[in-house]
């Protein structure tokens, strides 16, 4: 069965917390990530002779399975680590954790069951990397990269240090320049990360940039990072990214730089991306900075003694080749602080390296709130640089938790204006050094350069005091005049005064503008027809043909550049926000589907997922019963399937459903309308005023038994004489009571039996009246019955309806041709849901534009001297009114 990446990564994590206990996060990731990519390794590598790792008998991921439920199995697994570790000379450079650590992890039986249960969430079939390989590799560095992610959330502000988000590190991938270079002689491209933490940024950098024509990489990676446990990360994460050849060294990266050259002196590196500690208030220790013996502040003075910023940024720049480019993550005060920082700013600007300053929004890093940006380093031909392409991003976000978190428009917006230098208003501009250095003394703080315009429409003093509509209020909507240009004429009317006057009442304003027929022609130009076109064009070419040469991260690239190429000319509609739809519809599904078709290919599209109900294990957890309860397509709905090849089948389910909705409701008002004193329901209610079905029955029962009328009397005599065998009593009231002895009594002999006689006195029975005093509660119970009776009857009906259907589906799953497979994906599946979610933006637009035009109309609807007046005759009436009750003044 192929593999759910998103799915996947959730059911893990949901896994590994719930065994978390009291273990802090940011440790208790070291077990976690520990034993993920353990995992790994085992699985690709056992019994290869020449492969990357060696993993013998005896110290393997099998054999941590073979400890599960142990007493002594935190021992077992430390030794098997341990000559895994030793036998790949490894020792020293993963996280150091032991799983016999009871201060962590428990003791006694409490171990057992933490380290036995975490063993057990690797042991997924869908992360089996011994089969699973075409598709594993984006798998499992992408579930490590998910883990670091949610650890990062938990760890909190002093210990999520280790991670950067990854929307920042594509952005900084992007922008560094790393994509555009080409495969050379003499010695590879090189990359650097002085402050590695856990290599995402590195990897994400790394995964820019080209490969030769066999397909390897020509980029080698190096990183440096303090913390060992943190380089252990930084080491596991290049494994699990097909990147095992970077090196990663540890120790501080100012006091002790470990790449440094035959001469002592720092190596040089071609690009560099970097998130070092912001502010670091022990950037110095270990080193005498006015003798630096790497002279990296040589030239530029040296940063405050206790603010590191300046310091990792000379790093840098002393670290890059000639023709070197770095993209780097600065706290904003090296912008525009003064006094040492200063001095090395200006030196910096004038020696022209600085070619991009991005303004991030606040809160996006998980060691810290405070606002960032990302600097952008070009040491070529830094001369004839003209200036800094400044972007002002820091209101492009959307909320998650407590932290704020990029969107993926913002990220391509940032991308594409600055790779393209477009200049956008209140967005991007690019400064002159000039204008920087001797109009602006070298600060750099982008709201100098930036203003954004304000969304809020100056008020009308004119308008205010004389009544009507100001024109510029009114051409603050051009776009949607542009396309509806009737519209405005039949909303508003020029006055003489240049104002304008509305001809509706402002609360007929929103269904005057989303019924204009002109919007509803621009709908569907831009949610199908240039929809359409970039399906047909790009899109369809792209997904109906994944296959295992597939790259998925660049084809939703690719195709995503050429949706907002195709909505660049929409009128209404923001190209980012349409790109934004097709991005989240990638990361929550999408990519699912194309992940799967790479491994599995089309004839995945004849694949079902089956639900199993579940049962309490012995150790508490739940495992399968075996029996069915449901299923699913693995990647075409099922609901689609019925719709497609059973619709007739689908709308008689659909009634159905209809018909229980409408009983259900009608037994919840039958209860609820009823009085709180005299509830004809009271007897039959539970304490939480829940009907309770066996109660309802007894209670109609008893009542029943009330029923009275002359010929259940007489009946019921009948059937007492009867039983005690007394014929001449029963002869005689049989001659009594000629209407008792017509009705159905009497067996083949034409005698009275027993069985007749019940049945009679049921019928009977049915019809009688109970007394007077209990008619209203019998006749809304048994109303309630019916409906009750009613409500299983239909119920009954759906499931067989529902049954019959599920296997016409699971039947015509296994009759899927290719084609059929691809139409059901493209045509009724992936291209609805962006055509829906498209509409829904445009629909979201129109309602926008008429509240504002609503606003704007109720802004100015009264005016001053309205207003006055309504208050003089307010006053007049109060006065009036004070007069009356006697007061004077």
């Amino acid at each position: 069965m192929a593999v759910k990446k998103t799915e996947l990564y959730s059911l893990l994590w949901e896994a590994a917390n719930k065994l978390r206990g009291g273990v802090e996060p940011a440790r208790y990731k070291d077990y976690v990530l520990t034993l993920l990519f353990f995992k790994y390794v085992s699985d690709r590598y056992k019994g290869q002779r020449y492969g990357d790792f060696t993993v013998e008998e005896g110290a393997s991921f099998d054999d941590l399975i073979a400890a599960k439920g142990k007493k002594d199995i935190g021992e077992r697994v430390d030794k098997i680590l341990s000559a895994f570790l030793e036998e790949n000379q490894l020792q020293g450079s993963l996280p150091e954790v032991s799983f016999n650590n009871e201060d962590e992890l428990g003791r006694g039986k409490e171990l057992v069951d933490k380290v036995t249960g975490l063993i057990a969430i690797f042991e997924n079939p869908a992360i089996d990397f011994k089969t699973n390989r075409a598709s594993g590799d984006d798998i499992i560095g992408d579930a490590y990269e998910y883990f670091m992610m949610k650890f990062a959330q938990e760890s909190g502000k002093s210990k999520g240090q280790f991670y950067t988000p990854s929307e920042v590190s594509r952005i900084m991938a992007r922008l560094v320049g790393i994509s555009s270079i080409q495969p050379r002689t003499g010695r590879p491209w090189t990359l650097y990360d002085p402050a590695c933490g856990s290599g995402s940024l590195l990897i994400r950098a790394a995964d820019e940039a080209p490969v030769n024509r066999q397909g390897n990489a020509i980029v080698s990676i190096y990183g440096q990072e303090k913390d060992n446990s943190t380089a252990g990360l930084a080491k596991m994460n290049l494994v699990l990214h097909q990147k095992g050849t970077g090196e990663i060294k540890t120790h501080s990266t100012l006091s002790s730089p470990q790449f440094t050259d035959d001469y002592g002196q720092l190596t040089k590196f071609d690009f560099i991306v970097m998130n070092p500690p912001f502010s670091d208030k022990s950037w110095s220790d270990g080193i005498s900075p006015a003798n630096d013996v790497y002279h990296r502040f040589d030239g530029y003075g040296i940063p405050p003694e206790k603010n590191g910023d300046w310091a990792w940024f000379l790093h840098v720049l002393k670290s890059l080749t000639e023709d070197g480019k770095a993209a780097i993550i600065m706290p904003h005060g090296i912008l525009f602080r003064g006094n040492a920082e200063e001095v090395i700013r200006k030196q910096v600007l004038e020696r022209k390296y600085i070619t991009g300053i991005v303004s991030l929004p606040a809160n996006l890093f998980y060691g810290t709130g405070i606002p960032a940006c990302i600097v952008v380093i070009d040491k070529e031909n830094a001369d004839d640089h003209e200036g800094i392409f400044m972007i002002d991003a820091s209101q492009g976000f959307k909320k998650d938790g407590n932290k704020n978190r990029l969107r993926e428009q913002d990220i391509e917006r940032i991308v594409l204006t600055f790779n393209q230098r477009l200049e956008v208003d209140g967005y991007s501009r690019m400064v002159g050094y000039e204008e920087i250095l001797e109009d602006n003394d070298g600060n750099l703080n982008v709201p100098r350069y930036i203003q954004r315009p304000s969304a809020e429409l100056p008020q009308n003093i004119a308008a205010h005091l004389q009544g009507g509509i100001p024109a510029g209020d009114l051409n603050s909507l051009a776009a949607l005049w542009q396309v509806a240009p009737s519209l405005k004429q039949r909303l508003f009317a020029q006055q003489d005064s240049g104002r304008f006057a509305l001809l509706h009442n402002p609360d007929e304003l929103t269904a005057q503008i989303t019924a204009d027929e002109m919007l509803t022609a621009q709908k569907t130009v831009e949610t199908t027809d240039l929809l359409t076109r970039w399906a047909e064009a790009y899109a369809m070419p792209a997904l109906l043909g994944v296959d295992s040469d597939t790259d998925p991260r660049m084809m939703i690239r690719e195709i995503g550049e050429e949706l907002l190429d195709g909505y660049a000319g929409a009128k209404m509609l923001d190209p980012y926000n349409v790109f934004d739809i097709l991005m989240n519809y990638w990361n929550e599904g999408l990519q699912d589907d194309v992940y799967i078709l790479k491994a599995s290919g089309f004839e995945a599209g004849r694949e079902v997922e089956y639900a199993y109900k579940q049962k309490k294990t012995e150790d508490g957890q739940t495992a399968d019963t075996g029996q069915v309860k449901g299923f699913e397509g693995l990647l075409i709905p099922a609901t689609i399937i019925e719709a497609e090849y059973f619709p007739q089948e689908q709308a008689q389910l659909a009634e159905l459903d209809r018909t229980l909705l409408s009983i259900e409701a009608d037994l919840e008002t039958l209860l609820e309308e009823q009085p709180e004193e005299d509830n004809p329901f009271a007897e039959v209610l539970s304490s939480t005023g829940k009907l309770v079905e066996k109660e309802l029955n007894a209670r109609l029962k008893a009542l029943d038994a009330m029923k009275q009328s002359p010929q259940l009397d007489v009946l019921d005599e009948l059937i007492d004489n009867f039983a005690q065998k007394n014929l001449i009593r029963v002869n005689w009231l049989l001659k009594q009571h000629p209407d008792i002895a017509a009705l159905d009594l009497y067996g083949k002999s034409g005698k009275p039996i027993k069985t007749k006689l019940a049945a009679t006195r049921q019928q009977l029975a049915a019809t009688a009246p109970v007394p007077e005093a209990y008619r209203d509660e019998y006749k809304t119970l048994a109303d309630y019955r019916d409906k009750l009776d009613h409500l299983k009857a239909v119920k009954k009906q759906a499931k067989a309806a529902r049954d019959d259907l599920d296997q016409k589906v699971l039947a015509q799953y296994g009759k899927l041709t290719e084609d059929e497979i691809k139409h059901l994906l493209f045509g009724r599946k992936w291209l609805p849901h962006l055509q829906a979610e498209i509409s829904d933006i445009f629909d979201q637009q129109v309602n926008t534009y008429a509240t504002r035009i609503t606003d704007i109309a109720r802004r100015y609807e009264r005016t001053l001297p309205m207003i006055e007046d309504t208050v003089e005759r307010s006053r007049a009436n109060v006065m009036h009114s004070l007069e009356r009750m006697g007061y004077a003044w």
